[in-house]
């Protein structure tokens, strides 16, 4: 077995802007079935039901559902909590992605937006003043 001599510098606070993994999102062509289906696996029910988004509130993460059908790829986003879903956004733009899903207002104060990174992942944001960072 090798073992890895080279040292990672230590992460600095103030160059982060992650808060953490938020929430994972999945599309459903049907979202009635997608719903029963994620509450028989959870054992519960959403606490966020509407005809455009599904959430439930898995120990303090996010699993929502939109009755979308799934593009290749694209059936899935983790959403990554941030202060300024703005700034993040712009952040992510100038270093090399490019725009998947337009920053929006999805309610309750909740801002959502996503990006391809150079590499052609979604990688999502989220700035929602529900969540406490822990």
């Amino acid at each position: 077995m090798l073992a890895c001599t080279a040292s990672l510098p230590s992460p600095d606070p103030r160059v982060s802007f992650l808060l953490g993994l938020r929430t994972a999102k999945y599309s459903a062509s049907d979202l009635g079935r997608a719903k029963a289906w994620y509450a028989e696996v959870l054992g519960f029910g959403p606490y966020f039901d509407e005809p455009f988004y599904v959430g439930f509130n898995v120990a303090g993460y996010e699993l929502g559902i939109t009755p979308d059908e799934p593009a290749p790829g694209d059936g899935h986003i983790a959403y990554w909590g941030v202060d300024d879903a703005s700034a993040a956004y712009v952040r992510l733009l100038s270093l090399g992605a490019t725009a998947h899903e337009a920053l929006q207002d999805v309610g309750d104060g909740v801002l959502v937006g996503s990006v391809r990174d150079p590499f052609g992942n979604v990688f999502g944001m989220i700035q929602n003043p529900h969540f406490a960072a822990t």
